[in-house]
């Protein structure tokens, strides 16, 4: 793998390049595509090649558990077992250590607002469906209720078998909620990690020294707490990683500042990927302050639900107002949903509870998210990001 740096954006940390995989070159900015089970919801790959998209994400529990690694490697990797000719990433499972653990049944995502009391389970608890030790993490697959165990060991192997151009270290996604002394302890324990994920990560590559390298991202950690977040980018920034991934919660009124106090001390040559945030306004805040690639299961999953992106904000498609409504979700969109059909015609199929719905409404909502980022990354190159920032949030958020 190979990140090249075309454009700095001036005087701030954000910047368009290249990144060169096995299997093709993601321009960035950019937005990865979350193909949980190696596959789109609703989207076949040549849809999703359609829009735009450059790349892909797998996540590596759930298809650990179904259809399982081995599966996926007889199939010739993820890509080829799914049919995408572009470059892929999995994640590490450590989001399921918060969303099976701490965050399992709280309602709680990775962001938290200023007051919010909620409290997740530490380590020492049995945490819902995981349980979280020194070497490792417990699961209780949600499919069958059998248990597996994740070591950072195990995790490289499960994603060296699912076969992704970009891999993840092994790290604990903490609560956004827990306090300062629990989230020390799990990024301390995230780093043991790290070195234990990329020293298996190097030994299998030993192993095997013909087949195409897999680059590996270490992961950063620290919560919302500045002191740990700077703790975090210096030791995980100090490893022999390829590229770095964001990890954990965030406070959403201080992301501006996260970002910053980690990007300023992450090597400036490698790339640097802000894992499951992918909203407009935190797309903008994430590439002025040094992110070079997202990825959101938002687009697609607020998509089966009626919502779709519009420049100016949201709007739910099964609202009355759209039932008679004959125009376009956007008069200037390019995606094969606006070019083809109306708001009603959308509406009916969600109030009918057609499949179809669902197709549609995320070619829409993916172009718009894939597409926005593109145009951020043009600004740069352009010159005019603050200008486009300022026109598209004031249109979108009015």
């Amino acid at each position: 793998m190979e990140f090249e740096i075309e454009k700095k954006l001036k005087g701030k940390l954000g910047r368009a390049g290249k990144l060169t995989t096995p299997n093709g070159v993601i321009e960035t900015p950019s937005f990865t595509v979350v193909g949980t089970k190696a596959t789109v919801k609703s989207l076949t790959p040549e849809m999703v090649n359609t829009l735009g998209a450059q790349a892909v994400l797998g996540n590596t529990y759930h298809l650990y558990l179904q259809p399982g690694d081995d599966v996926v490697k007889g199939g010739g990797g993820i890509g080829k077992f799914m049919n995408w000719k572009g470059p892929t990433v999995t994640d590490s499972g450590g989001f399921q250590v918060f969303s099976l653990g701490a965050g399992f049944g709280t309602g709680e995502n990775k962001f938290s607002a200023k007051g919010d009391t909620r409290k997740g389970c530490d380590s020492g608890e049995h945490c819902k469906l995981a349980k979280i030790d020194e070497e490792g993490v417990e699961f209780q697959s949600h499919i069958d209720g059998s248990k597996h165990y994740f070591t950072p060991e195990k995790s490289i192997e499960i994603q060296n078998n699912i076969g992704a151009d970009i891999i993840f270290a092994f790290d604990e996604c903490t609560s956004p909620t827990a306090e300062h002394e629990y989230q020390k302890e799990a990024m301390e324990r995230t780093h043991r990690w790290a070195k234990r994920s990329l020293d298996h990560h190097n030994h299998l590559g030993a192993l095997h020294p013909s087949e195409e390298k897999q680059a590996l991202f270490g992961i950063v950690q620290g919560g919302r707490f500045e002191d740990l977040r700077k703790e975090s980018a210096k030791v995980i920034g100090a490893m022999d990683f390829d590229g770095f991934g964001i990890g954990g919660s965030f406070s959403k009124e201080d992301l501006d500042e996260a970002l910053a106090w980690v990007n300023e001390i992450l090597p400036e040559e490698k790339p640097r990927h802000l894992l499951g945030i992918g909203e407009p306004i935190d797309l903008f805040v994430g590439i002025e302050n040094g992110v070079d690639m997202f990825d959101c299961v938002s687009p697609t999953r607020i998509a089966r639900n009626g919502t779709l992106y519009t420049k100016n904000g949201r709007i739910n498609i099964e609202k009355a107002e759209y039932a008679k409504d004959f125009s376009k979700i956007e008069d200037d969109c390019k995606c094969y949903t606006c070019e083809n059909y109306t708001k009603a015609y959308i509406s009916h199929l969600f109030r009918a509870k057609e499949m179809l719905a669902s197709t549609l409404a995320s070619i829409h909502n993916l172009y718009f998210i894939v597409n926005l980022v593109k145009n951020i990354r043009q600004s740069i190159l352009n010159e005019n990001f603050d200008e486009y920032k300022e026109e598209f949030l004031k249109g979108y958020y009015k």
